[in-house]
């Protein structure tokens, strides 16, 4: 239930937002989640939907991109696209690595009335 939690988390974060806009209702959420956390963007919209039922945002379309982290290997200076949390390098075998880009979920655009 990781993405319940989150999309719990998102709906109060576009709640205040909308609330300091003072906006009436929420037509649309569009943002990104990374790759490199290991949740699918339906799952976050089903349960989004499923708790913003009675809320501005009931009937919101939570539309998230997944974005592709890349990672380079601290080891080899080589650059890679990591296997979900695993900063496991496929040409050396290193698991230190810096990340490249960014990482974990990102609201960008409320669209409201």
């Amino acid at each position: 239930m990781h993405e319940s939690s989150l999309a719990r988390q998102i709906l109060a974060a576009v709640l205040e937002r909308a609330a300091r806009e003072q906006a009436v209702r929420i037509r649309a959420v569009r943002g990104w989640v990374a790759e490199t956390e290991s949740l699918s963007p339906q799952s976050l919209a089903f349960h989004f939907a499923a708790h913003a039922r009675g809320t501005a945002a009931d009937g919101a379309h939570l539309d998230l991109q997944l974005v592709r982290v890349e990672a380079r290997c601290r080891t080899c200076a080589r650059t890679y696209v990591p296997e979900h949390h695993l900063l496991l390098c496929p040409f050396c075998g290193g698991t230190d690595a810096n990340l490249l880009g960014r990482t974990g979920i990102g609201i960008e655009t409320l669209e409201v009335e």
